[in-house]
């Protein structure tokens, strides 16, 4: 359950003292710049934090133990259980994009054309977290929207909801989802989520970029997440847009039970080791004949898996 109070800034009428002239404190990260977090306390105070050297990774939306250095600066000593990490992870490194959130709000456009295969990917990615994911059409005053939203439908059935709109226009349709939820946003550079984040919050003043008409791609206009309250209840988190969206944190079972059309389908092969592939009396390969999107999908699922067996070093790591 969100801590509200920590959620809106409010102030705690209990405190003896504002949070910055207090030794420890426990706030919420608002922001994440590298090794730099901006916290905010349960008054409303704004601290300028460091992690101390053994805490790897602080992600915006995590409950934080501050220890107060100086005025409104302070070091991360130790950060609460959380109970969702959105995260992604290559052959290298993982980067973590956001804890405690409950729905990942994937944006995409029809101009520059989205690419399913990484929608995909952050798809999986929310699934395995055990976040809710809503697909976010946006521009849909483009006449290319009208083919996105089609494309898309395909996802409905499968629980997944699908919402077009412009943040040049209304928003109110996505505001109502937000409602008392923590979220974040997530998708390719140029598909406008700081121009989303500018029309549900004009306060924010988030950057925003023109496409490049050479390449037909955005410019990165976020290179921080940042964590905003809503006006009627919850949060939403504005990520870098990215380019790759690496899974190398998940094990092949937890990669086909992020894909739902074939999470029903696990145990169902003839033969319990199936890779999907030339075995014969695979169920995967059964349910995608015939149905081509259900086949690019499973093309992307075994993709992920080749990718991931590349490298079967990688020390995956628990963020708890």
């Amino acid at each position: 359950m969100r801590d509200r109070r920590l959620g809106r800034g409010a102030t705690n009428p209990s405190a003896a003292a504002p949070a910055s002239l207090q030794s420890t404190r426990w706030s919420r990260v608002i922001a994440s710049f590298g090794r730099r977090h901006e916290v905010r306390a349960e008054d409303g105070a704004l601290i300028d934090c460091v992690r101390r050297g053994r805490l790897q990774d602080v992600a915006c939306g995590d409950l934080v133990e501050v220890a107060i250095t100086s005025p409104g600066c302070g070091v991360i000593e130790k950060v609460a259980p959380r109970s969702t990490l959105l995260y992604r992870s290559d052959a290298f490194r993982q980067k973590v994009l956001a804890a405690n959130v409950d729905l990942a709000v994937i944006v995409v456009s029809g101009r520059p054309h989205y690419r399913e295969n990484l929608m995909a990917r952050c798809l999986a990615a929310a699934a395995a977290a055990g976040m809710d994911s809503l697909i976010l059409c946006n521009k849909q005053d483009l006449p290319e929207t009208a083919a996105v939203l089609e494309e898309l439908a395909y996802y409905q059935p499968l629980g997944i909801e699908v919402l077009g709109l412009s943040a040049l226009g209304s928003v109110t349709p996505l505001l109502e989802r937000l409602r008392d939820r923590n979220a974040i946003m997530v998708g390719e550079s140029g598909m406008g989520k700081s121009t989303l984040i500018n029309s549900l919050l004009p306060d924010a003043r988030a950057r925003t970029g023109a496409l490049s008409n050479s390449s037909d791609t955005g410019r990165h206009t976020t290179t921080s997440a940042r964590r905003f309250d809503l006006p009627d209840g919850g949060t939403v988190t504005d990520s870098p847009g990215m380019q790759v969206f690496g899974l190398q944190h998940l094990q092949v079972r937890e990669l086909e039970e992020a894909f739902p059309e074939f999470r029903g389908l696990i145990g169902e092969c003839r033969f319990g080791d199936c890779q999907h592939r030339e075995e014969p009396g695979c169920a995967f390969k059964a349910a995608a004949t015939g149905h081509p999107r259900i086949g690019h999908r499973l093309h992307w699922l075994l993709e992920i898996v080749e990718e991931n067996a590349r490298v079967q070093h990688w020390a995956r790591k628990s963020f708890d």
